[in-house]
């Protein structure tokens, strides 16, 4: 009886045991599949089919994508860079240097005039009397010099034939002397009157273009008024006063030395449009000690008036063009506490930090003086996590995106290479 009330129980630990056995079965199996289905490739990628996207994360976990560009060598025009005004080479302001009514306007506000050109009239009969006025004193003055010539010379007759005293022939002489200097006079106040005339006739002095009418027609204008007719302001040629910095002085010096002219082209505020090209004119002899600047004049043709005096115009000035530079992208050029350097994109997909030495910059471009050579790749973008030896993936040369079996390639080549080293 003993015995078979033990058998339940023996019966209960025997089932509880093969439970725990089958559980465990079960999770070996299944940790086994996983196992072998994570080292085992799909079908289509055991071929060779995957997908670049997929391949290239695989193959190139780690690596920088970046952009690089070619390092090329042309001619480097070299330009500096100033503001300029633009100044005209003569203004002048037209007054009246006679009093008078303005009885005729004969310009129109804004045109081209040519010097000696009619601008307006002043009443003349004032001057045109007193031109006839000495004139007829004139001709007066002139009647008694003849007449005093003539008694002169019979005086000096009788003064042979010892029929006249000395004396009287002497204050004759004196009296034709008078009479010559009373007459000069004459003239001269004629040529006065003439002058008077002419004045109330205004002319243009200069070429150029007249600005707005400062007077109208009808009003008595006097010689000493302040404002004037009209301003004349000459445009062609044109001239443009402008400052450069003073370390620059040095090499415009150089270059006027060698007397080859100095281009120079006037852009608009923005500095993007071309207004008109010219050439060097002058530079000023001192230096500007509050602005360390130094003044200089350009002379422009302005055949197409597209520069106005007092306009403000950006400067570029042409100094030389170097020959066969060396040049990069302004994008590749870093920084550091120990000066300039880029990142060379080398052939095994790392990169080198290499140290430059910098020349003059135009727009985009650098020159770079030392340490560097042509068909050299430097980084443009992708500058974050690179250091001296990363890895990068390349997804554009010289503006140009790359295939991804190009890197893909490149890290087969590489990785072969290591191979064989070991």
């Amino acid at each position: 009886m003993s015995h078979n009330k033990q058998l339940p129980i023996v019966f209960i630990k025997t089932r509880s045991v093969t439970f725990w056995i089958i559980i465990l079965s079960v999770i070996l199996i299944v940790a086994a599949g996983s196992y072998y289905f994570s080292q085992t490739p799909p079908e289509n990628e055991s071929k060779g089919e995957v997908k670049g996207d997929k391949r290239k994360s695989r193959n190139e976990k780690g690596s920088t994508p970046v952009s690089v560009q070619t390092v090329t060598a042309s001619d480097f025009p070299v330009y500096l860079n100033g503001l300029g005004t633009v100044t005209a080479l003569r203004t002048v302001t037209v007054k009246p240097r006679v009093d008078g009514e303005l009885i005729k306007v004969n310009f129109t506000e804004g045109q081209v005039v040519k010097q000696g050109e009619l601008l307006a009239e002043i009443d003349p009969r004032t001057f045109d009397i007193q031109l006839q006025q000495v004139e007829g004193q004139l001709l007066r003055d002139e009647a008694l010099l003849k007449n005093a010539q003539l008694d002169q010379q019979r005086y000096q007759k009788l003064l042979e034939q010892d029929s006249i005293a000395a004396q009287q022939t002497m204050t004759q002489a004196a009296l034709v002397k008078q009479y010559e200097g009373v007459v000069v006079m004459d003239k001269a106040q004629v040529n006065n009157a003439k002058l008077q005339v002419s004045y109330a006739h205004l002319t243009a002095p200069i070429s150029g273009k007249v600005g707005l009418r400062l007077i109208d027609q009808g009003n008595i204008v006097h010689a000493s008024d302040s404002n004037g007719l009209v301003v004349i302001t000459q445009l062609q040629p044109i001239t443009v006063i402008f400052t450069l910095a003073e370390d620059k002085v040095q090499s415009i010096i150089k270059r006027l030395h060698s007397n080859q002219a100095i281009t120079i082209t006037a852009l608009d505020r923005a500095g993007k449009n071309a207004l008109a090209e010219g050439k060097l004119l002058a530079i000023d002899n001192q230096i500007d000690s509050s602005t360390g600047t130094l003044k200089l004049k350009a002379q422009f043709d302005n055949t197409d008036n597209s520069l106005f005096a007092n306009q403000f115009v950006n400067i570029r000035m042409h100094l030389e063009t170097l020959n066969n530079a060396i040049q990069i992208p302004s994008s590749a050029l870093q920084q550091d506490n120990q000066g300039a350097f880029v990142y060379i994109a080398k052939a095994d997909n790392t990169v080198e930090v290499r140290r430059i030495k910098t020349g003059p910059t135009e727009a985009d471009k650098i020159v770079v003086e030392s340490n560097l050579n042509t068909n050299e790749k430097v980084v443009t973008e992708g500058f974050d996590r690179l250091q001296a030896g990363s890895r990068i993936d390349i997804t554009e040369i010289d503006n140009q995106p790359v295939a991804a079996s190009v890197n893909t390639e490149a890290n087969k080549d590489a990785k072969a290479s290591k191979r064989k080293t070991h």
